[in-house]
């Protein structure tokens, strides 16, 4: 994974900008809450990603729109939406956000077999939204096991990950895959 543009930096300088220190851990080792008052408010942009693997008959289901507590991928997409606008209620430490978009496309993918989950999440503010979109994610993760359950217990959830991040004072990330 690696930040674009960015150089290599030592550990120490890495600490100093923030980007080896732990940012919730005060001087004592306390957990706190980061202070962002000062921080401008910028646009930024968070993508995670998730997969949701099942057997070709359980997708089939899904897909039919025949599963039998009715549309999963509806229902994830609104679980979904639901946690990112409630993360910091779920997340310790995270801050309360108006959050301006959130955007849930859960596609079915044959080959895996299951679906691909991804959450796009976007504010204005002085911090940033990686957290609601990874809960997004995990929450409509979640949410399709739990409608398919009594069909397939052996579905896994798998890879829930950051895809993509911009904005604010860190910039650009992609992970590369």
């Amino acid at each position: 994974m690696a930040r674009e543009g960015s150089k290599s930096k030592s550990p120490k300088e890495k600490a100093s900008k923030g980007g080896g220190a732990l940012t919730h851990i005060d001087a004592s080792g306390e957990a706190r809450m980061v202070d962002v008052s000062a921080k401008e408010a910028t646009e930024r942009t968070a993508i995670a990603e998730g997969r949701v693997v099942m057997t070709k008959a359980t997708l089939d289901l899904i897909v039919s729109g025949n599963a039998k507590k009715g549309d999963v991928l509806g229902a994830a997409r609104i679980a979904g939406i639901m946690a990112a606008k409630r993360t910091s209620e779920l997340i310790p430490l995270c801050h309360p956000l108006a959050l301006s978009k959130v955007t849930l496309d859960i596609a079915p993918d044959r080959k895996l077999p299951g679906c691909v989950v991804r959450a796009t999440v976007k504010v204005t503010g002085p911090t940033g939204v990686e957290m609601e979109a990874l809960t997004a994610v995990s929450v409509a993760c979640l949410t399709i096991y739990d409608m398919i359950k009594a069909v397939e217990r052996g579905v896994r959830i798998e890879g829930i990950h950051l895809v993509e991040k911009l904005g604010g004072k860190s910039g650009h990330y992609r992970v590369d895959e």
